[in-house]
């Protein structure tokens, strides 16, 4: 059984591509191992007949015996019985015979009992394809290792185990350790509670963007100062916010907690950390209020002036990503929320219109839900009517509550 990852401790033989009694070649695809990683095709090391000695389904530790290539059925051949394991007592017979003590390997190489082989340098390896390749990828150096196959031969156990007895620096390089500070700890803490605790769901839509594009150019050309989409975006889930109160609430020790303001967070990535300061009484302040306020926002965590009191109290969380130029992407619920609106970029796109073929912005949205508060319907309703408040902004302008 071959070490196919670094964390594979046994493997299941999936499929047999030969039967017991059949002649194969060295290189031929020949059984497909499942790992605790995915399911590879393992090629045969050695030409002969095969004798299969882990049937379909049974599982083998690293390095115990799974078939033999040997001549005829039942031959004598080396069997690795451990991942770093030599060939076996000389004596066998057949093409797969043993190497004995001190026996010439290639071009002078001499393979002794427990010991490693220097070659000369410009020396012949004998060594199997899969292993030449993955001596290459892993950087292990041919000339140290004793082959534990057939004459001698290095083969991919052989590999896998050098690259097992490598120390993490000779695999991943020179590794720095970084201790996270407390901002990135509680961050990493409440995703861990989210994806642990939530039974979560997502969902996304094309929004039209085309009628926002239009009213942020003509505020800029009338007020000098233009919101970003981020803001626009916060102004509508606001309003939608109000129409539907599952959202903007959480699931909390067995009960539904709605909550009567609307304050919304605003996720904000820094070098080292992601923050949520909070736009409080998002529903009742202005487009040109909220775009002041999360601007201001931005700059207090970037500077690292933010205070705990203006990241507390967030009842839902906008996620926008598209001044990256990320198209799509689904944020993690912000716990003890119902839910988070991720939002990518506003993009130029053909899209059809009354038989024609025109050029709309679109951004594409998607809103991530707590399934123990907030269910498919109502929850693709909410997403419904920020798309709706998004493409006929104007009234986000005009409306504002006291």
């Amino acid at each position: 059984m071959p070490r196919l990852s670094e964390s594979m401790r046994d493997g299941l033989v999936v499929r047999w591509l030969r039967t017991s009694g059949a002649q194969v070649e060295r290189g031929e695809e020949l059984v497909e191992i499942e790992t605790d990683k995915a399911t590879v095709t393992c090629e045969a090391d050695a030409a002969g007949v095969l004798e299969i000695v882990a049937g379909e389904g049974e599982t083998a530790p690293v390095g115990a015996l799974i078939a033999r290539i040997g001549a005829t059925p039942g031959a004598d051949v080396p069997a690795i019985d451990s991942p770093g394991a030599g060939p076996s007592a000389p004596g066998s017979s057949g093409p797969s015979a043993q190497v004995a003590d001190g026996a010439q390997v290639a071009d002078g190489a001499q393979v002794a009992d427990g010991a490693q082989v220097n070659r000369p340098s410009g020396a012949r390896f004998l060594a199997s394809p899969i292993a030449r390749r993955l001596a290459r990828e892993r950087g292990v150096d041919l000339t140290s290792l004793r082959g534990s196959g057939p004459g001698g031969r290095i083969v991919r156990a052989d590999i896998d185990a050098a690259v097992a007895g490598m120390t993490a620096s000779e695999t991943r390089g020179e590794i720095t350790v970084v201790q996270p500070d407390h901002a990135q700890r509680l961050v990493a803490d409440r995703m861990a509670e989210s994806k642990a605790t939530i039974p979560e769901f997502a969902l996304s839509r094309e929004i039209d963007m085309t009628r926002c594009v239009e009213l942020r150019d003509r505020i800029e050309a009338a007020a000098g100062q233009v919101p970003t989409y981020n803001d626009v975006v916060i102004r509508a889930a606001a309003f939608a916010l109000r129409e539907h109160p599952r959202a903007n609430a959480a699931y909390r020790d067995g009960r539904f907690e709605l909550y009567s303001r609307i304050n919304i967070g605003v996720a904000v990535a820094t070098e080292d950390a992601l923050l949520v300061p909070t736009v409080f009484h998002a529903d009742t302040r202005s487009l040109t209020d909220i775009a002041r306020t999360t601007r201001e926002l931005t700059e207090r965590v970037r500077y690292g002036r933010i205070t705990p009191s203006e990241m507390d109290g967030a009842t839902f969380t906008v996620s926008n990503l598209g001044m990256y130029g990320i198209s799509e992407f689904t944020a993690i619920i912000n716990p003890p929320q119902a839910a988070i609106l991720a939002v990518g970029a506003v993009e130029q796109q053909p899209r059809a219109r009354d038989g024609d073929v025109v050029l709309r912005h679109v951004m594409r949205a998607t809103l991530t839900c707590d399934h123990r508060i907030l269910y498919g319907a109502p929850a693709a309703r909410f997403l419904d009517r920020i798309r709706v408040l998004l493409e006929e902004p104007l009234g986000l302008l005009l409306e504002v509550s006291t």
